[in-house]
């Protein structure tokens, strides 16, 4: 039995061939639609080129040779040279053989992978691979360098793929940087990650706009460039003169994008990095999304430590609310447990420090029940009350897991209902009170002992008293 195939059971053989029967309709309706996409393309690009043609100019022809594409695919720069000599043609759409597979049924009970793929060009496949020299052969043979069969160019391929030198020669041989995708993307808008900074340069040294919007959102280069985490990409931008408040169709600011964006823990400090970068630039750290989210509120809910402390050195408010009434501490509590190693302990003591609400002390069970794998918060939370009323509510509320995990800590909490809260810490509760929200700028500036310091300020110390 040859590879990617297999025998089904007699059972699942009827409903099988049923499928078959749809799949088959299916490819004879997808090949119309290639002649359809053929038909449109050539039909657009007559109405574009209203111009007469240059003697040397030749239409695009489709090509499903399979020597020609494996040329194409591998890169093969003797094939390419062999198969595109001088004076011939590299005017052609590809209909390729690769791309998503579906199973079709092969005959006797057996089916097979299929791949299935839009239009392309010679120049997209040498582009998005990084076939710089295949490329600047067809270039020279004359191929249409703004083809767009499959509703992006090639230079949208290279872009997308992070193939600077790619980029940069279609560039040179006078493709738009300015062409616009099927989906509303210019070629700066697909710049997404780290690696695509040169090809981000070659376009803006080529004449992209540094406003250009994206179709689906209204986004501008600097809004992905936050929203993907790219502070040398924001860097670029706003030197070429990007707006740093403009919004989008959401109401993002690309600091707002920036701090709303999902990030996995190696991405944190790409973001700190990018709002440090807008910041500098002037952006708005009050801006609003079109639910009232503030950047801390962003912040806090990703969890990042160092953008929080970053906002709230830049005077960013730890009291303002949201439509649905929840301010930066509610969002870092429902996270804390799912990203203990991203110091959530460390945001809720900021955002003390600076002034935040207290959760209602009758709320402070649930809370344990959502918090009790960090510790540390509770212990910073706990540390902002002068009494508390510990209950069995408050023991139920402790996971067996991190009872066994943190005994200790947890029984100085248990103990609570036995005994006040220490004097040492009601002198302590005494001094945040009068000092309000003043507690970061005039603690670190008292002539005291630096443990005493971080003592008012809330440093963990593995128990409560």
């Amino acid at each position: 039995m040859s590879g990617g195939s297999f025998v089904f059971t007699s059972t699942a053989l009827r409903s099988l061939e049923l499928d078959g029967d749809m799949l088959a309709r299916q490819k004879h309706r997808k090949k119309q639609l290639t002649s359809h996409h053929f038909n449109r393309y050539m039909l657009r690009k007559e109405i574009r080129d209203r111009a007469p043609p240059k003697p040397s100019d030749s239409p695009p022809a489709l090509c499903r040779d399979a020597v020609v594409q494996n040329a194409l695919y591998t890169g093969d720069l003797e094939a390419v040279r062999r198969l595109f000599p001088r004076g011939a043609t590299a005017n052609l759409i590809i209909e390729p053989r690769g791309g998503d597979m579906r199973w079709v049924p092969a005959g006797d009970g057996l089916w097979s992978l299929s791949y299935e793929q839009e239009l392309t060009t010679p120049l997209h496949i040498t582009a998005s691979r990084g076939f710089a020299e295949c490329l600047r052969l067809l270039l020279q043979r004359g191929a249409d360098v703004d083809q767009a069969p499959g509703g992006s160019t090639a230079l949208h391929e290279s872009c997308e793929r992070c193939q600077p030198e790619c980029t940069k020669l279609l560039l040179i041989h006078g493709a738009n940087a300015n062409a616009v995708t099927e989906e509303g993307f210019m070629p700066l808008h697909l710049c997404t990650s780290p690696e695509s900074l040169e090809c981000a340069k070659n376009l803006l040294q080529y004449g992209a706009a540094i406003t250009g919007r994206t179709l689906d959102e209204n986004d501008t280069p600097l809004q992905v460039a936050a929203s993907n985490g790219l502070p040398e990409h924001a860097a670029l931008y706003l030197r070429y003169g990007a707006a740093v408040d403009k919004r989008n169709d959401e109401g993002l600011t690309p600091l707002v994008a920036a701090c709303a964006r999902p990030q996995e823990a190696q991405e944190l400090e790409r973001s700190y990095r990018v709002c440090r970068t807008l910041l500098g630039a002037g952006a708005d750290v009050h801006a609003v999304d079109r639910d009232k989210h503030t950047p801390l509120h962003m912040a806090c809910k990703n969890a990042n430590a160092d953008v929080v402390d970053l906002l709230l050195a830049n005077g960013a408010r730890v009291n303002d609310r949201e439509y649905g009434g929840e301010a930066p501490m509610h969002n870092i509590l429902k996270v804390a447990c799912y990203k203990v190693s991203q110091q959530p302990d460390r945001i809720v003591r900021a955002l003390l420090n600076h002034g935040s609400i207290r959760v209602w002390p009758g709320a402070l069970p649930t809370v344990l029940k959502h918090c009790c794998g960090s510790p540390r918060t509770i212990e910073v939370l706990l540390n902002a009350y002068s009494r508390l009323k510990v209950t069995d509510t408050w023991v139920e509320s402790v996971s067996l897991e991190a009872l066994k995990e943190h005994r200790e800590f947890y029984e100085s909490v248990f103990s609570l209902a036995r005994t006040p809260r220490a004097l040492q810490h009601l002198a302590r509760f005494r001094v945040r009170v009068f000092l309000e929200g003043r507690v970061h700028k005039v603690v670190p500036k008292l002539d005291l002992p630096t443990f005493i310091k971080n003592y008012l300020l809330l440093e963990y110390r593995g128990y409560v008293h």
